[in-house]
């Protein structure tokens, strides 16, 4: 039996859509799934100092990242990407939450200032931490030189402490915006219903308020958690040679002549780590959602 034709309208409303997604989808292929097999096949070749890399194919790229200096390096980095992310809740939680309980005048004030460092380049921002974190930074002219309260000045620079401060301080607006979705969607009432049921304020919260919102904060550890883990610029200005991350020693090797293939596979662990969180994300969120 011969297939009914398409209304032309439904018909024309299918190509439009066509149309509409081949740009994005090229894109896409060209400026990221084509490097990504790029990185992938060159992890599997054999290190050249002629060509930087050729055949035969080989897996000791990878057998090599079982070794102690790089798994302590993937560890670091995950570790650091973890407690990052953690205290970015930790402050991004109840920030957005004063946020969005504002007036919608004041409220937008707010949202402003939380958008506003995105205007400024993320390198320039880095740089503007680490004059105020260095020996004779603005923070250590406070202290030693108005306030009195030191007479030598605090070492921050080339510490986890300035990465951590960094990381925060970059990533802190992708954790507040979507908890700030959530809560904005939040219908209070529940609160108070809550509390005419017996429950406290913090019951409620952990009850109630905190459930409907996760989707929220799982979303913003995701944003905040991927580029914390592949860092760059920030542990190389505000770290230095002390905290070596995952995405500083990806650049050493392929700078290196005949670095590629292993800084290709330490490319690869480090996505395939950030595979393993977004499987965990959509768990979460599908759980959520039935």
């Amino acid at each position: 039996m011969a297939a009914t034709p398409l209304p032309y309208n439904e018909r024309r409303q299918r190509i439009q859509v066509r149309l509409l997604v081949w740009p994005a989808t090229a894109w896409l292929i060209a400026f990221f799934v084509l490097p990504l097999l790029v990185v992938f096949l060159y992890s599997f070749l054999t290190p050249s100092s002629l060509y930087q890399a050729s055949g035969p194919l080989t897996l000791d790229n990878y057998a090599r990242l079982i070794e102690p200096t790089y798994i302590s390096v993937l560890v670091r980095s995950a570790l650091t990407a973890i407690v990052a992310t953690v205290i970015c809740v930790l402050v991004g939680y109840p920030l957005a939450f004063f946020v969005a309980t504002r007036r919608p005048a004041v409220r937008n004030f707010f949202l402003l200032l939380v958008i506003v460092p995105f205007w400024t380049n993320f390198l320039v921002r880095t740089y503007a931490m680490e004059f105020l974190m260095n020996d004779k930074g603005l923070v250590n002219t406070l202290l030693i030189d108005y306030l009195h309260l030191i007479t030598d000045p605090l070492s921050m620079m080339n510490t986890p402490f300035a990465v951590y401060i960094g990381l925060i301080y970059g990533y802190l607006p992708f954790m507040v915006l979507p908890i700030y979705t959530s809560i904005e969607k939040f219908n209070f009432r529940l609160v108070e219903a809550a509390h005419d049921l017996g429950a406290n304020d913090l019951r409620a919260f952990l009850r109630v308020m905190l459930p409907v919102t996760l989707p929220g904060v799982l979303a913003g550890c995701i944003l905040v958690f991927i580029p914390a883990l592949g860092a760059y610029v920030t542990p190389d200005l505000l770290g230095g040679a002390k905290f070596l991350m995952v995405g500083n020693q990806i650049k050493q090797f392929v700078d290196s002549p005949t670095g590629k293939p292993f800084g290709s596979a330490l490319s690869v662990g480090m996505m395939s780590i950030v595979v393993v969180a977004l499987l965990i994300y959509y768990r979460f969120a599908d759980r959520d959602a039935a």
